[in-house]
């Protein structure tokens, strides 16, 4: 099967029934996380709750910087994260993230997973491989291991953990 320029692709199909699937259970914790608790953090290494669920938020965003740009160079940003007042307001900042990457995922081709992608910093090259290979290392991957760390933030907190890949300690079958 051949896909046109335009035209999704099996690779796009693919990621979107993987997205919504990482986020519904994204979901499921982000929304559990009161405001209360955003400037929890379990070491002092460690991220912030609220920075954390923020990062896992805005990760899903980033398939629209992979499949519709060729390089992101940090020299050249002025990227500054969201600072979250409510869980409300968290979750509607992670539904537009989710919005933008389902629209992204259902006008991108074959041939667009293929073409390369690069991280720098100005001349420091961070890496550079085909979209494809961002999708799933540095987007879902990404995604899916921070979603583990809030998980355990949750259960540090005595917030009940939802189920992710199974039932959790905290709740039954999906």
């Amino acid at each position: 099967m051949s896909t046109s320029a335009t035209g999704t692709g099996r690779l796009a199909s693919a990621f979107m029934a993987e997205l919504e699937n990482e986020a519904k259970t994204a979901r499921a914790c982000l929304e559990r996380i009161p405001a209360d608790k955003f400037d929890w953090k379990p070491h002092e290494k460690s991220m912030t709750m609220g920075r954390l669920a923020v990062h896992v938020a805005e990760m899903f965003g980033w398939t629209e910087a992979t499949l519709k740009q060729d390089e992101l160079d940090f020299a050249t940003g002025d990227w500054k994260p969201l600072e979250p007042a409510s869980t409300d307001e968290l979750v509607s900042f992670f539904d537009e993230q989710i919005a933008k990457a389902k629209d992204t995922l259902a006008s991108t081709s074959d041939e667009t997973f293929m073409t390369d992608w690069t991280m720098r910093n100005g001349e420091q090259v961070y890496f550079t491989m085909p979209k494809v290979a961002v999708m799933r290392t540095f987007v879902m991957n990404h995604i899916i291991h921070h979603r583990g760390q809030l998980s355990v933030y949750l259960r540090l907190n005595d917030i009940p953990v939802p189920s992710i890949y199974g039932p959790s300690a905290d709740e039954g079958q999906m």
